[in-house]
């Protein structure tokens, strides 16, 4: 356990630099990603999911769940399969939300989407590929961890991401698609289910490798719930206020879809409140980890101030 300690850290301190820490975790998880997922046979599938999985981002998800491992003492290695395997399924997700049946979206990430260079079936596979393979990675190539905390591991992220977590609030969302009375609870549902469930799963799991106590396993889960939501709320606005370059995917589909959103029901300058209220929030979480804390709570920050 990391001493407690009273001082409010800021993403402002001095003694954290954001940006470069970002930049270098980015650089280490691009490297374990590249390696994780090699070209193989059949071309067309491998070619498929290294299309979308090395299209850039920021890598937000594996850096949570690297970050909050180093937090309680564990390290890089021991979380850098978990971490890859947190981005594989967030690819997974990208794909299969584009898709025609779904989004219905012709650019992610400044690239045609995965379905449009290789073809909606292919596409589909690719998902699937990538979401058994991430399961794979975590139970063949984590090292130094005790099994039951690998097994805690796989059934956190196998819920987040089925009928109680990311597919759940992808039903919910189409299911909302057109009906402007979608009250907040639903929203809210929406989005801790279909963002917030692996963000939290990022942050839990990195704990759950360095060994935390179920105290602090709650710290993290509100810390990141809180931040997951915080996190849809900017992208919300940013569908409306951003252009499609700074996006990098299409803007103004939620207009398009007629669907409710946080700037449709609080307006713009409301929702960054609510977004700030929610960073706060999570950080005063991690108050019991003392400077230890200072990544999570500068990327906490991080969520509310970019613009893209």
């Amino acid at each position: 356990m990391v001493a407690a300690d009273n001082l409010k850290i800021t993403s402002e301190s001095p003694t954290f630099e954001l940006i470069s820490y970002l930049k270098e975790r980015q650089k280490l998880c691009e490297k374990a990603l590249d390696i994780a997922v090699p070209l193989g046979y059949p071309d067309k599938i491998y070619e498929s999911m290294r299309y979308s999985l090395l299209a850039g981002g920021k890598r937000i998800r594996p850096i949570l769940c690297l970050a909050t491992c180093e937090m309680l003492g564990g390290s890089v290695d021991m979380a850098m399969p978990t971490a890859c395997a947190m981005e594989i399924i967030h690819t997974m997700s990208l794909i299969h939300d584009d898709l025609p049946a779904m989004d219905n979206d012709d650019y992610r990430r400044g690239k045609l989407t995965n379905h449009k260079v290789y073809g909606e079936n292919i596409a589909i596979l690719a998902g699937d590929a990538l979401l058994a393979f991430a399961f794979e990675h975590i139970a063949a190539k984590t090292q130094q961890v005790p099994a039951e905390r690998v097994l805690k591991v796989v059934a956190h992220l196998a819920k987040a991401c089925g009928a109680d977590g990311l597919v759940g609030g992808q039903v919910v969302d189409l299911e909302s698609e057109g009906k402007t009375d979608t009250s907040l609870e639903t929203l809210d549902y929406i989005h801790t289910h279909k963002t917030g469930a692996l963000l939290e799963a990022c942050v839990v799991c990195g704990g759950v490798i360095a060994g935390a106590s179920p105290e602090n396993l709650q710290r993290l889960s509100t810390y990141a719930k809180n931040i997951g939501l915080a996190f849809q709320i900017i992208d919300d606005i940013l569908d409306i206020t951003a252009t499609q370059e700074q996006l990098g995917k299409t803007a103004g589909k939620d207009l398009q879809a007629q669907k409710v959103t946080y700037p449709s029901l609080w307006g713009i300058e409301e929702s960054q409140k609510q977004a700030q209220k929610l960073i706060d929030a999570a950080c005063e979480e991690l108050a019991p980890f003392g400077e230890a804390a200072k990544p999570l709570i500068a990327l906490a920050h991080f969520i509310t101030s970019r613009n893209h």
